[in-house]
């Protein structure tokens, strides 16, 4: 006969709404930038000057419908 311990079942720690906060906002952040750069860097609204953003974004900006021509 075989002497078997059961081993007992670890349950998750729950994580701190204050420790993933600060974490959701940075990831926000950084989306909306992103959105912005491929939705409407271009035209009268464009941050910076020529096409090089547009240019760099083109293909993502088809990939996610944004119509630019």
């Amino acid at each position: 006969m075989s002497d078997t311990a059961l081993q007992p079942i670890a349950t998750p720690a729950p994580i701190p709404v204050g420790e993933i906060l600060p974490w959701a906002i940075f990831g926000g952040v950084l989306m909306i930038i992103a959105i912005y750069f491929v939705g409407t860097e271009e035209g009268a609204l464009a941050l910076f000057s020529g096409g090089y953003v547009h240019e760099f974004v083109h293909d993502g900006r088809h990939l996610l419908g944004f119509p630019c021509h």
